[in-house]
């Protein structure tokens, strides 16, 4: 089978590897469609702590289970899928308490074992989750990350009264704006993007304003709002002090960024208005609540999709994520 491997930092190969086998437990999936995600190009580049070399990546990925191992109901043979990447133990505290995202011995699929831009991939029979007809395959793979939307929100709840602020109109803003509107009835959806294409998107995914903050600083353009609610979707570490500043007492605020970077924010800030902060790693077992929304046409995952290239095709699929931020948003690979 043909996958596309990360034999080391900077090495971006498409090997030919032997076919997977499933173990107890797991199930093959022959991949039809997968979606690139900015972690996946901080592999490449060697900037995820995570990662051990060499690796297949991808974590966003949909396909049909060809083969299952012991313990697996050989009935879910053709079953159409969509993998959560997130696998965990089971037994440690954050799993016992329903948070397997932050699991002690947490490995995610296309990080810490071999991911879906392959013909094949392995997973959890539990981490397989049966899609309905009405999710089309070209889409499937874009459940993963409304499921990073879905958690932040879980944690914020949001509120139709709510004025929401959302740092960064890539990806992650994208779908934390759809889940605003679509699945919380937000009326208030602001966005802040230092990119006029980026902000056009934003508007077009149900954005109620859209803000260029590359040279007139948001306070300026907020004009005395204060957002009850606010999510860092660009991940800068230096976000965090202005949003605890803009935000109304009482206000929540939402951090998605991984920087190892220091952050310089004082207690008063955040005291002194009662603020609340929520941090969101991966997902909490929400692929069934995104699945619904889906269903239900809450969410609309194409508005979000600029780009399909063949898996042959990856260095320059890869690229043109990382390098071309004004006309590309999420791509998706072709694999078979």
């Amino acid at each position: 089978m043909k996958s596309v491997v990360i034999e080391r930092p900077g090495d971006l190969q498409i090997q030919e590897r032997p076919l997977p086998l499933p173990e107890a437990g797991e199930v093959r999936v022959k991949v039809q469609y997968a979606s690139i995600c900015g972690s996946d190009v901080h592999i490449w580049h060697g900037h995820n702590p995570f990662a051990r070399y060499p690796r297949t990546i991808g974590h966003e990925f949909f396909g049909l289970i060809d083969a299952v191992g012991d313990g697996v109901d050989r009935a879910r043979i053709g079953e159409r899928v969509a993998v959560d990447p997130v696998v965990s133990c089971g037994h440690c505290y954050p799993c016992s308490i329903g948070r397997p995202n932050v699991c002690k011995e947490l490995q995610v699929i296309g990080v810490h074992r071999d991911g879906g831009f392959s013909e094949y991939a392995l997973a959890p029979a539990a981490n397989a989750w049966r899609l309905p007809e009405s999710i089309p395959d070209t889409l499937a793979s874009l459940v993963e990350p409304f499921t990073i939307a879905a958690n932040i929100t879980a944690f914020l709840q949001p509120q139709p009264d709510d004025v929401a602020l959302i740092y960064g109109a890539g990806p992650m803003g994208l779908t934390a704006i759809q889940v605003l509107k679509g699945v919380y009835g937000v009326k208030t959806v602001i966005v802040a993007d230092r990119i006029t294409e980026r902000l056009t998107l934003a508007l077009n995914n149900g954005a109620d304003r859209a803000l260029n903050n590359s040279e007139i600083p948001l306070a300026e353009q907020l004009d005395g709002v204060q957002p009850t609610l606010i999510i860092d979707a660009a991940c800068h570490p230096s976000i965090l002090a202005e949003a605890a500043a803009l935000a109304s007492p009482a206000g929540r605020i939402g951090l998605l960024g991984f920087s190892g970077e220091p952050c310089a924010i004082t207690q008063q800030s955040l005291t002194s208005k009662e603020l609340s902060l929520f941090t969101s790693r991966l997902n909490s077992n929400r692929f069934p609540q995104v699945i619904a929304w889906i269903e239900q046409g809450l969410i609309e995952p194409e508005k979000l999709v600029t780009h399909t290239l063949p898996l042959s095709q990856i260095e320059q699929a890869m690229t043109l994520f990382e390098k071309d931020p004004r006309s590309c948003c999420k791509v998706i690979l072709k694999v078979s």
